[in-house]
């Protein structure tokens, strides 16, 4: 690949630039692996232009034109977890688009599927359909025989003979969401997936994790809630290799790259975008994608493609990191929507004690961790009821990522998350405890510490 940089410095060394109008100096990053035509260029600095292989057109994301700045996080193919990353980005890309599709036509058609689990939580056409997607994706990229996944949903319920029609509908969404895989560079099907296929896909995420050998922990639809009543959700894909979360992909559709807009409720400003002609493009980039590998030290946000533009890896990333805020006082604090699993009671009182002012910021599934890696909160706390187990498709993706931004994720006794003893997070002391930096985070577990005798948990 040949890379066409616009305005560089005089000089530019084997490594890969972030570059910014307002800084006229340049800041490598990681190592690339492309070649320049000439190294005679102007000294100013204002962005940097990636050629697309597959059309030759330089590409450069429209968010990042109007902030001045482009970053890349392109990886050679034989550095560590570098395909594994690209692979599982693009998945969730793909899975975002699914979700979408399927979450407009639920809320403004009055179709799709809605089931209720043994635990009455919802399940929908989105869960299994997202499952089989980044299923048949991954296989397709590293080999079935090498795919091991840990996600939330079985086929059980879509064995049943009154399934049918669920599963037609599953088969279809599928189908229709792998037709966009050349969008993302990906080979799509060769021909429409079966019954069979879409099944064994599904079944293949069937594995219990553990403390060795490698394998991919998946929730299809975090916050299946927020999904069916139009709001907030996430797809949350990561890498465990020997107990180990390697990489982390969280996948935001309703999460918008502007922050300001997290003060309108999702469901006004999808109902103003339906009324308008210009549609969602125009609430300044509506969804996104957050990733980060381990040991990095940096986390990464994309805006989801729209509209008929191809991605390109890395497509627009920009870099994200926690919130600098350390005074409890300052803070705002990410609270669950849901009550059923976690004491609402216990963190408001907490976060009283600790004199947080801001009004909470309440939004469902791993949004939250999202929310602190982007520095748009700066506290999440999460205690159990009696008798829940968290899973650890539920905090994988989202803790590496808060941790390479420069956050801290541990439970309430300071240690960091187990993803080596199967499917649940055992030896959990008390709760779960993110921030955006150590000195905030042990503020707040001296807090959690002072308060929890007193409480009803």
């Amino acid at each position: 690949m040949t890379v066409f940089p616009s305005k560089l410095g005089t000089k530019i060394p084997q490594t890969l630039f972030f570059a910014n109008k307002s800084n006229d100096s340049l800041k490598p990053n990681v190592k690339f692996w492309v070649s320049f035509h000439s190294r005679n260029y102007p000294k100013s600095t204002t962005s940097i232009c990636c050629l697309n292989t597959s059309d030759r057109k330089p590409h450069v994301s429209d968010e990042m034109e109007k902030n001045g700045n482009w970053v890349s996080t392109e990886s050679h193919p034989d550095e560590k977890y570098g395909k594994e990353l690209e692979i599982a980005v693009k998945a969730v890309h793909v899975a975002c688009l699914l979700c979408q599709k399927v979450q407009e036509n639920l809320i403004f058609n009055g179709n799709g599927d809605v089931q209720a689990k043994d635990d009455n939580s919802p399940v929908t056409i989105a869960d299994w359909s997202v499952q089989a997607t980044v299923s048949w994706i991954l296989s397709q990229a590293f080999g079935p025989e090498n795919v091991s996944i840990v996600a939330e949903e079985d086929i059980e319920a879509l064995s049943k003979p009154n399934a049918a029609s669920l599963l037609s509908s599953i088969v279809t969404t599928v189908n229709d969401s792998l037709s966009t895989a050349a969008t993302f560079n990906l080979q799509p099907p060769a021909t429409p997936l079966k019954t069979t296929q879409v099944l064994e896909a599904i079944s293949r995420c069937n594995s219990t994790g553990g403390p060795t050998g490698r394998f991919w922990v998946l929730d299809p639809v975090d916050g299946t809630l927020g999904f069916v009543r139009g709001d907030q959700y996430a797809i949350a894909l990561a890498l465990i290799e020997n107990g180990q979360v390697v990489l982390g992909v969280l996948g935001c559709p309703n999460y918008p790259l502007n922050k300001e807009w997290l003060n309108y409720q999702n469901g006004y400003r999808r109902m103003l975008s339906r009324l308008t002609k210009t549609g969602l493009d125009s609430w300044d980039g509506k969804g996104c994608v957050l990733y980060a590998k381990k040991g990095s030290k940096k986390a990464w946000m994309q805006p989801l493609v729209s509209g008929d533009k191809s991605f390109v890896w890395p497509n627009s990333a920009r870099p994200v990191t926690v919130s600098s805020i350390d005074n409890p006082v300052l803070a705002t604090f990410c609270e669950p929507v849901e009550k059923a699993n976690s004491s609402h009671s216990f963190t408001q009182g907490l976060a009283h004690s600790v004199g947080l002012r801001n009004q909470p910021l309440r939004v469902y599934s791993m949004v939250k961790y999202a929310a602190i890696a982007r520095g748009d909160a700066e506290i999440f706390m999460k205690f159990a009821r009696a008798g829940y187990k968290e899973k650890i498709w539920d905090h994988a993706a989202g803790v590496v990522i808060i941790e390479e931004a420069g956050g801290v994720v541990t439970d309430a006794g300071g240690q960091r998350l187990d993803f080596s003893k199967g499917m649940y997070l055992q030896g959990l002391d008390r709760g779960i405890i993110a921030c955006a930096g150590a000195s905030l985070h042990e503020k707040i577990m001296r807090a959690v510490d002072a308060s929890w005798n007193s409480s009803s948990l």
